[in-house]
């Protein structure tokens, strides 16, 4: 399926120390789409990840980071991180931005001070606890598919067919004179 979003994201990680971990979340960055790769503090026995089957470094551009200090993201990149805390805003209520830079914490602890400091929003998964590190970034980046993506609205019941994707507008065919032909 091609992408059907506009806009990019990366996706990174602060101070994660489980490789398996690590390759899952990329591998999954990597299917979803994701531009590019980040990791922040991370545990330096980390290496490459056998549970990315997907390569993810060899097709996306990775980078690691010493401190959040030394973080750099593209230009207009708006930093969300994602977190389990009181004040955060809940993902099913958060609007995505179309230029994302999306950060997870370790797998034991929280993003450092620092980190969320820097973040223009703190989103949380509406879970009762915090969930496997992999599965919260397949859970956001799914989030982040289905509200910017476009599909086909879903059917009002269960055994309802979904209704056909009507074809984007583009406006009228412009014809060599220079005038405008209504389709």
């Amino acid at each position: 399926m091609a992408d059907q979003t506009k806009g990019y994201f990366g996706i990174g990680v602060e101070r994660i120390s489980k490789p398996m971990n690590l390759g899952n979340l990329f591998r999954s960055a990597h299917a979803f789409g994701a531009s590019f790769l980040f990791t922040i503090e991370a545990a330096t026995k980390i290496g490459r990840p056998r549970s990315d089957t997907s390569a993810s470094a060899d097709s996306l551009p990775t980078w690691h980071y010493n401190s959040p200090g030394d973080l750099s993201l593209p230009e207009d990149c708006t930093l969300v991180a994602i977190e389990l805390v009181d004040d955060a805003q809940v993902l099913p209520s958060f609007r995505h931005p179309r230029r994302a830079a999306y950060v997870f914490g370790p797998e034991i602890g929280s993003l450092s001070l620092e980190v969320l400091g820097r973040a223009d929003s703190v989103v949380q998964i509406p879970t009762r606890f915090c969930i496997n590190l992999a599965a919260a970034g397949v859970v956001v980046m799914y989030d982040r598919l289905i509200s910017l993506g476009r599909f086909a609205e879903r059917p009002v019941s269960e055994h309802a067919q979904a209704a056909p994707l009507t074809p984007s507008i583009h406006g009228d065919k412009i014809r060599h004179s220079g005038r405008r032909q209504n389709v």
